[in-house]
């Protein structure tokens, strides 16, 4: 799909892949609807966009899913949604038998319920259109298991599932679904991530600052949306490679998980 002159929603545009996303977008000549929850950064970065005027800011907190249709009605109603990019999310650093249970629900909390919660609330008018695109930037660890990440993983593994669904039962209706499985990319997700008590984890973490770089992710993301493909998987050694190794080689895999740990 084209995206010049196309209306994208993107969610967790404040900062990371989907600040990228944005600035790309924008340069490329689509009219932006940026979703987070801290409303400032979303204004800073609305007047630093090609065309900032034309652009919206919709702050919104993923983590309460059974407020958002209240939230958008007036956004989706006053608005064609071209193309949804369900692109924000936390992460999580811990072993399983340690994480909370509160952190590995506030996990699938935003990661799970809140993007299928914004894709049902556009859903309705992208059918009755019979034109749209609903991209969700997932994981490498929605595909693979590993150390340290458990809630994470099941939560990308969930939303995997979900969108192929979707993409299963309306595609004859003219919906696109793209799946996103980024592998390491250098962002702030570690800093931001939950440990097992549900604190910060505080720093970045060695996997991340070895990954791509935010731009290069962003640069692939907006190439597949205008190839129009399914699903892709983003990255560089292991992380990018995880998951045809599991394919192919299941055993080895799962030793070489047994023995690395992203921490």
């Amino acid at each position: 799909m084209n995206i010049n002159k196309k209306t994208i929603w993107i969610t967790g545009a404040s900062s990371g892949i989907g600040e990228a996303l944005a600035i790309e977008c924008a340069r490329q000549g689509a009219k932006l609807i940026l979703s987070a929850r801290n409303k400032e950064k979303l204004q800073s970065l609305k007047s630093q966009l090609v065309n900032s005027t034309q652009h919206i800011v919709l702050p919104l907190d993923l983590s309460e899913p059974e407020n958002l249709a209240a939230k958008v009605e007036t956004t989706i109603e006053s608005n064609t949604i071209d193309i949804l990019i369900n692109n924000g999310g936390i992460s999580q650093r811990g072993t399983a038998r340690d994480t909370n249970l509160s952190v590995q629900r506030q996990v699938m909390e935003v990661n799970y319920f809140g993007t299928i919660a914004l894709t049902q609330c556009v859903l309705p008018k992208m059918l009755s259109a019979k034109v749209g695109m609903i991209v969700t930037v997932s994981s490498v660890a929605g595909k693979v298991g590993g150390q340290s990440m458990s809630g994470y993983s099941a939560s990308k593994h969930a939303i995997i599932g979900y969108m192929d669904c979707l993409r299963a039962e309306e595609s004859c209706n003219g919906l696109q679904v793209l799946t996103i499985c980024p592998g390491f990319v250098q962002t702030n997700i570690s800093v931001n991530a939950m440990t097992e008590d549900g604190k910060s984890y505080g720093r970045v973490a060695k996997s991340i600052k070895e990954g791509i770089g935010v731009e290069e992710c962003a640069s692939k993301i907006i190439n597949a949306v205008k190839a129009n493909k399914s699903e892709v998987v983003i990255g560089k050694g292991l992380s990018y490679w995880a998951p045809t190794i599991y394919r192919f080689f299941p055993s080895l895999f799962r030793k070489i998980t047994a023995a690395k740990n992203i921490r």
